[in-house]
């Protein structure tokens, strides 16, 4: 069964509990399984992360006043949502954008979940930016994305990286994507290098909590760390 299958057509909310889990529930309505609602660790990490990610894109999506098709166009690329699943994620993606609970809730109980520290958390936070851009990313959406990483305790330095990829004068410059200065020495960047692969290698990612129908964010990272390290060292 698909992460889209298990959260809306059985009862994880009992499982999740909090307000994931009150969201998950009135997705799947009553057409439930009870008995499928029994879920290991790291099952439960991978649809409590599945769940926020779909509350905290929905609440980002009305954060300047307008929800775009091109907003939930960008979740679904990046999500792997498969046709067969797109109503129903696309109908939690709206159920989520008219709830009336504080995105605050929904990103201090992920936290909870996968642990803070884990790079699962900053695959949503980039997951946010990139949809923030897909119509043009306003001062609204930048300063809702701050407020979720900072209920996730991602550091400043850390996020100022993330967001350099999306918002900063020339996001594509390699030292930018390594989140080292300009013309730093050769050790100095191999070092950013590794240190980065360590942290967001997709299999660590799929590991804490990143279900397999998201690990595209991971993978687009990754792809973007090793092209930033090979133009800089051929250079």
């Amino acid at each position: 069964m698909s992460i889209w299958g298990k959260i809306l057509g059985t009862a994880v909310g009992l499982a999740i509990g909090g307000p994931l889990g009150a969201l998950a529930g009135l997705a799947a309505g009553h057409a439930i399984d009870v008995g499928a609602a029994r879920l290991g660790r790291g099952e439960r990490a991978q649809v409590a992360f599945t769940i926020a990610a779909i509350a905290l894109a929905a609440k980002m999506a009305r954060a300047d006043g307008y929800a775009s098709a091109d907003e939930f166009a960008v979740f679904e690329r990046l999500f792997q949502v498969e046709a067969a699943e797109r109503a129903n994620a696309e109908r939690f993606y709206n159920l989520a954008k008219r709830s009336t609970e504080g995105f605050e809730s929904y990103a201090r109980q992920v936290r909870s979940i996968i642990g803070t520290g884990s790079p699962a958390l900053e695959d949503l936070v980039e997951a946010l930016l990139m949809i923030a851009v897909a119509d043009g990313v306003t001062r609204e959406e930048l300063e809702y994305v701050d407020r979720v990483r900072r209920e996730f305790a991602i550091a400043d330095a850390d996020f100022a990286r993330i967001r350099a990829r999306y918002v900063a004068p020339d996001p594509d410059d390699p030292y930018v994507v390594l989140g080292v200065a300009p013309g730093a020495d050769r050790e100095t960047v191999r070092s950013a290098y590794l240190a980065l692969v360590k942290r967001h290698h997709p299999d660590r990612h799929y590991a804490e909590g990143t279900p397999a129908e998201f690990i595209r964010v991971a993978d687009l990272r990754m792809a973007e760390i090793n092209a930033a390290y090979r133009t800089i060292m051929s250079s």
